[in-house]
């Protein structure tokens, strides 16, 4: 592709806002389209439910060239975030690129790119392009759980929605409210409502390890996740050097220290005294999410303001007949429900796609077969861009975009199609062992953030200087770091236009040597404070979506601003 070929971009959260950007400066003319009102995808005020936060701090979560706010505050709540995003559209001048409320509602393959059917204010239209970058997210299309009895529930006068949809802390007061799911999400939104609702109630199939912002004064949540060092006492398909000490000649210090965190984060939330200790090792915590324990969480359950009960599940609605709205536990609890909260995922899946390219796309098992997390094998003129979620999905988000960037202008050496495939499929193999099925289908490298941002600087010829790349082992990881990617120089586009790299031929290895403490990702996580996608607490299996929507608000019924 040349820099006059059309782009079109489905999504303007974090992910579409940062491939927009670096394609723009390539030259490339770009439209994003997204059915919100406003930018920002999970942050958009047309979704953030009360006690929404990002889960690392300002330092960790902005984009390479583009810093926080100097009055912002450590960690941002969803309003600030927005609005950080919006800024970043006008700071580099993407306004003129967004067409907001326009759902792209189908499209579809042709030998010169897509055909797009876009639905606006004005009613439905059709445009063109010449590639299609899906960054509508994994965290979009609510999952719902199918309850027995959900008639007869709403009959009586009860509601039920998505914490999605949740907007109004107010609509609660005094009232019987139910929140279905044990991740960042569901504790979110309990420990939000829990001053005002009459009663609060936490239906947690399965207890999550949680671990607390800070517990000591050189430990804290970043410093496991944000590190190398961090990253290595977690197991790797392709383990590096340190990743090779950990499990075996030092396996002994590893698990020294995550006994250590998890005995400190039981402490720190008294998890032994509030009877909320989850199964299984620390280490778990990385299996399927990486979640933040929701601060005040905990204290209000030690006062009862919210009850948890654990390992069990809502078997059927009750309602009707003159009985008030309620939910039966499999556990035997009748539980007073006049609002229930479904904290439960989302949905993986495009749904303006037509089932044929859905079915190229994906594994039997409705995995998503992407390499890096962006390129499809089997589907031309297409790429995704967010799939890659992570602690710091704004500097996954951003590198992914140059990798994205460089496919389009022929700078990428990609190898041989069925390697690439075997690749694929052996990640995805792991992934399921691993997380025992709780990988979000293949849209997942958490807890290794920093080495799915190696792997794609690796791909193109990029190294971080040795001092900064030595001090990431032990020091958190800070996007500005980066920055070099965008003003490094770049080869001039080809002078003629050139299809996308053809990743079904024969081809060189990549160009660059992989270093040999990289690995491949693995399981994925709500850890940027992201509404609960991928909660194997809650009652449907952790799916993520590709869609993005305005929901319609859980208490009032109207569509979301």
């Amino acid at each position: 592709m040349t820099s006059g070929n059309r782009i079109a971009i489905v999504g303007a959260g974090i992910a579409g806002l940062a491939c927009a950007k670096v394609l723009i400066q390539k030259g490339f003319p770009v439209e994003i389209f997204d059915r919100a009102p406003d930018v920002g995808g999970v942050w958009s005020a047309t979704r953030r439910y009360p006690g929404l936060r990002t889960q690392n701090s300002k330092n960790t979560y902005h984009f390479s060239d583009f810093p926080m706010p100097s009055d912002y505050p450590k960690v941002l709540d969803g309003e600030q975030m927005q609005a950080y995003l919006a800024a970043y559209a006008d700071h580099f001048g993407l306004r003129e690129h967004l067409r907001l409320s326009t759902e792209v509602v189908a499209a579809d393959p042709v030998d010169s790119g897509w055909l797009l059917e876009i639905r606006d204010q004005g009613g439905i239209h059709r445009t063109s392009c010449d590639h299609l970058v899906i960054a509508n997210g994994v965290f979009s299309e609510p999952a719902i759980p199918d309850f027995r009895g959900i008639e007869l529930f709403r009959a009586a006068g009860g509601q039920m929605g998505h914490v999605s949809e949740f907007l109004d802390v107010e609509a609660v007061r005094g009232k019987s409210v139910v929140v279905v799911g044990y991740g960042k999400s569901a504790c979110d939104i309990a420990e939000a409502v829990s001053d005002v609702a009459g009663s609060t109630t936490v239906v947690a199939r399965r207890l999550l390890w949680k671990m607390p912002r800070k517990m000591a004064r050189v430990l804290d949540y970043e410093r496991l996740m944000l590190t190398r060092f961090g990253e290595a006492h977690f197991h790797h398909l392709e383990p590096g050097r340190m990743d090779r000490y950990l499990d075996g000649p030092g396996v002994s210090f590893r698990v020294a220290n995550l006994d250590l965190i998890q005995e400190l984060a039981t402490k720190h939330m008294n998890l032994r005294e509030l009877g909320l200790l989850p199964e299984g090792r620390f280490e778990e915590i990385a299996e399927s999410t990486v979640s933040l324990a929701t601060e005040n969480f905990y204290e209000q359950v030690a006062n009862g303001r919210i009850v948890v009960q654990r390992d069990t599940t809502i078997t059927e609605m009750r309602g009707g007949g003159g009985e008030a709205p309620a939910v039966q536990l499999s556990n035997g609890h009748l539980i007073p429900a006049d609002i229930v909260v479904c904290a439960t995922g989302f949905q993986q899946r495009v749904p303006f796609l037509t089932p044929y390219v859905q079915r190229r796309l994906t594994d039997e098992h409705g995995n998503f077969r992407l390499h890096r997390q962006i390129l499809p094998l089997d589907v031309p003129n297409l790429t995704f861009a967010g799939y890659n979620s992570s602690v710091i999905s704004t500097l996954n988000a951003e590198v992914g975009a140059h990798w994205t960037a460089a496919l389009l202008t022929n700078q990428l050496d990609l190898p041989p199609r069925d390697v690439l495939g075997e690749q694929i499929d052996a990640r995805l193999r792991w992934m399921e062992e691993r997380t025992r099925g709780h990988h979000a289908h293949g849209t997942a490298i958490t807890p290794f953030s920093i080495r799915n941002v190696d792997e794609m600087l690796a791909d193109l010829k990029f190294r971080l200087p040795l001092r900064t790349r030595a001090a990431q082992w032990f020091r958190t990881v800070r996007p500005e770091s980066y920055r070099g990617l965008t003003t490094r120089h770049e080869p001039a586009p080809p002078a003629h236009p050139v299809e996308r790299t053809e990743v079904a031929a024969p081809g060189p290895s990549l160009g660059a040597p992989r270093p040999p403490d990289l690995g491949v990702p693995r399981s994925h996580d709500l850890s940027t404070g992201l509404p609960g996608a991928n909660d194997p607490s809650a009652d449907v299996p952790r799916t993520h979506d590709l869609s993005t929507g305005a929901p319609t608000d859980l208490l009032h019924g109207s569509q979301g601003k």
